[in-house]
């Protein structure tokens, strides 16, 4: 969610190659080159050192702990069930999850138990990262690597990793589109609308203000705009409201796709079919309106749930001492940022099997 932390500034994984003296490398004491005798032309007189482990390879039995938000949300639901899935495909990994719970007191709580269990890794979507950083501290500081997944702690200290979506990015890609599409159409000054989720959340925020920068490059702005609370319902409300004080509209960006059903069934209520609307979120229910070209929904911007998958990947890597496999580092990253990938009809079919149902 709030992604803007400094980067890892430590010098894991960094290796420093002095010829004369010793060199440290991963752990190990590599002699350095201390001969006064010349060397020969063309030969490579850097440390070898050993190398790392496949990260494809099955490695030691490890065991993940996973603590997520319950699963009242279509995307949400798709996050345990990523990270259940990648668990299984490593013959290694046992994946100890906990019960999935909306209340922060009880996923610290549930969060503690695996601790005290002494897990190899965990993996955390927390319900509120400023409240769930202090039990994540208690993890890191037991020497158990968190994984932050999405919603993120308030200090880098306490993770070893932070994987998510790109908020910001998905108010980009939104909004690129509406512009080509309306200039494409030959529409002057178009009145754009926006579909907000919750809007005291940061990832809202994010959303937002890459929906606003990004029209304002073209000269755009939005015209309307509500907000919503992620739900079905909340999502046909507050349309319905958008649509009474809105008698024309061209296009609608909205933010998610699991309050898109919402949307549409008060898009459907109204009548109304003079604009086009992008999703957001990547769901397979959106897509497969995309696909039949038959509703006013032309486009959706991924937040996807995979990133549950490579959580559990993540967490498998740094508790072997594993790093990633096309990297040169020996470590794992310590922030990863997932691209928001725009589908349309186009391309709908290469992202279908990545979809979730609302």
């Amino acid at each position: 969610m709030n992604r803007q932390q400094d980067p890892d500034r430590s010098d894991l994984g960094r290796r420093q190659l002095f010829l004369g003296a010793a060199v440290v490398a991963g752990g190990a004491v590599v002699a350095g080159c201390t001969s006064n005798e010349p060397q020969d032309v063309g030969t490579d007189n850097r440390a070898e050192s050993a190398p790392k482990p496949a990260a494809d390879e099955p490695g030691k039995p490890v065991t993940i702990g996973f603590s997520a938000p319950a699963a009242d949300h279509g995307w949400i639901a798709a996050i345990t069930a990523n990270a259940d899935s990648q668990a299984k495909s490593y013959s290694e990994v046992t994946l100890e999850k906990v019960e999935a719970t909306n209340d922060i007191a009880k996923q610290i709580a549930a969060v503690e138990t695996l601790i005290n269990k002494k897990v190899d890794a965990l993996v955390i979507l927390p319900n509120d990262g400023k409240q769930l950083t202090a039990v994540a501290q208690k993890a890191t500081d037991a020497g158990i690597p968190v994984i932050n997944l999405d919603r993120i702690f308030d200090t880098p200290l306490s993770y070893r990793c932070w994987i998510g979506g790109d908020n910001y990015g998905m108010g980009v890609a939104a909004a690129n589109f509406i512009v080509e599409r309306l200039e494409a159409d030959g529409t002057s000054n178009p009145v754009i609308a926006e579909i907000a989720g919750i809007d005291s959340l940061p990832l809202t925020q994010e959303r937002s203000q890459g929906f606003k920068d990004a029209l304002a490059k073209a000269g755009l702005e939005v015209k309307n705009r509500v907000a919503a609370d992620f739900t079905v319902p909340g999502g046909q409300r507050v349309t319905s409201n958008l649509l009474q004080a809105a008698p024309k509209i061209d296009a609608i960006w909205n933010h998610d796709d699991d309050q898109g059903i919402g949307v549409l069934a008060a898009i459907d209520q109204a009548n109304r079919d003079e604009f086009f609307m992008v999703g957001g979120a990547g769901s397979t229910d959106m897509m497969e309106r995309i696909k039949a070209d038959d509703t006013v929904v032309k486009c959706t911007v991924t937040y996807n749930p995979s990133m549950a998958s490579s959580a559990v990947s993540l967490a498998r890597l740094v508790a072997q001492g594993k790093g990633m496999s096309d990297l040169v580092e020996n470590e794992i990253p310590k922030m990863i940022t997932l691209a928001s990938a725009t589908i349309t009809k186009e391309n709908v079919d290469d992202y279908l099997e990545l979809g979730f149902r609302s």
